[in-house]
């Protein structure tokens, strides 16, 4: 299996508001979602192509927006729901907002948004961690 080479820190910048990471693992992580959000990837090719193709016949393009729109937006607030289950509660809210993002520029800023306000709330319960683990061994 070959592996593309891990995004630049300015790559990861832009898509994780400037922040450059140290855990490996979260590193990995990271770099593999700003890999597959290139634009040149073939199957962003593929379905652009497609899109294209879908916009240019104007009842088909009216039907294909109400049906991105009522399956992302089902599928956003079943996620919701999920959230204080255990399972992938938020993997879903955000698999609906980039499926409304495909055709929404509003869904795209909510997303971003999200995004950010996560990676805001795991820094500040790892620092938290780090801070009680700190005092803990200092006590």
């Amino acid at each position: 299996m070959s592996r593309e080479p891990l995004p630049s820190n300015a790559e990861q910048s832009a898509v994780w508001g400037g922040e450059h990471l140290s855990d490996d693992l979260e590193r990995t992580v990271r770099a593999e979602i700003v890999a597959a959000e290139r634009p040149d990837r073939p199957i962003r090719r593929m379905l652009r192509q497609v899109r294209d193709w879908v916009s240019r016949h104007p009842r088909l393009n009216v039907a294909y927006r109400v049906a991105v729109g009522v399956f992302g937006g089902l599928l956003s607030v079943a996620g919701l729901l999920l959230v204080p289950l255990p399972g992938p509660g938020w993997l879903i809210v955000f698999l609906g907002l980039a499926i409304l993002g495909t055709e929404f520029h509003w869904a795209r800023r909510i997303a971003a948004w999200l995004k950010r306000q996560l990676d805001r709330f795991w820094t500040w319960w790892r620092a938290r961690r780090a801070r009680r683990a700190s005092a803990k061994a200092a006590a």
